[in-house]
């Protein structure tokens, strides 16, 4: 892996059970890693008792929060959005250029699309730094401001499946942040924080894009204990979403999402969030 990398694992009230350590591990990652915690985590002493301090990297959560818009003022820090924030001082400290944040619950990296272009779901990834050390040359060709592999939750239907189709060309990213201090930006909103930032953000001109052949698989957020499940539980889906309509009500609204389980989710409307390139066809001779 490049000296200049590193993966950073986001975590707060997990000590013991940050699995995407051993997922990394167990996938063939053998780069620079790093637990994110902040300083308002009770479990500090315990993830230095289990990684060791050099390991362990801590924020000052208040401190963070006084550098960008929360959007609210509920004075509630139990949000990723300070530990995302907060990454891009950690890598000029520790003298990286490029990080890769991820969240503490990921149990697989999946491939979900093959050399030929078909759909597939199969696990097995046992070449990690090969795979992420091609992610990035990827990254470093193009001029996104970030790239994210896929979720589970992007394949619902299968073959033919809206990521499928596009290829790609998903303006969203969300999760697994490829990043640089070359190109930095705020994430924004206490919740709903990926959201709020990759659609505001590319209404300004910048680019957020999803690589379709990978895929993470985590825990329900909501049946896992610690980060922010207890918010989630508290506030509810709802006034999660809505904090997406409030940064970009021409774009975004808040409407029923699922089969058997119904449940309010944002919509994005991306004809009104961001520039296209239009079809020369459209030309005036």
């Amino acid at each position: 892996m490049l000296d200049d990398f590193a993966v950073f694992i986001l975590s707060h009230g997990r000590a013991d059970k940050v699995d995407t350590l051993r997922t990394l591990k167990r996938c063939g990652y053998t780069g620079r890693v790093y637990i994110v915690i902040d300083n308002e985590d009770e479990q500090a002493e315990k993830y230095y008792q289990n990684f060791g301090r050099d390991m362990v990297i801590m924020f000052d959560k208040a401190a963070i929060a006084e550098t960008f818009d929360e959007g609210d003022n509920f004075q509630d820090r139990r949000a990723v959005i300070y530990a995302r924030n907060a990454c891009f001082d950690i890598a000029r400290d520790l003298d990286i250029k490029y990080f890769m944040q991820l969240d503490d619950d990921y149990n697989d990296f999946r491939y979900k699309i093959d050399g030929n272009l078909l759909h597939i779901d199969r696990a097995g990834i046992n070449s990690a730094d090969k795979i992420i050390g091609l992610l990035l040359e990827f990254y470093k060709s193009i001029r996104a401001v970030s790239i994210a592999l896929a979720q589970g939750g992007d394949f619902i239907g299968g073959v033919g499946n809206n990521l499928h189709k596009s290829m790609g060309r998903r303006r969203k990213a969300m999760n697994t942040f490829i990043c640089s201090i070359d190109r930095p930006f705020q994430f924004i909103g206490r919740v709903n924080e990926d959201v709020n930032t990759y659609t505001s953000f590319q209404n300004k001109g910048n680019l957020f894009l999803t690589f379709p052949f990978l895929a993470i698989q985590q825990a329900e957020s909501q049946k896992n204990s610690g980060g922010m499940t207890e918010m989630y539980l508290d506030s509810g889906t709802y006034i999660k979403s809505f904090y997406s309509v409030m940064y970009f009500p021409s774009a975004i609204k808040v409407e029923m999402m699922g089969e058997s389980h119904r449940r309010l989710h944002h919509s994005i409307k991306w004809d009104n969030a961001v520039p296209a390139i239009i079809s020369e066809k459209w030309r005036n001779a």
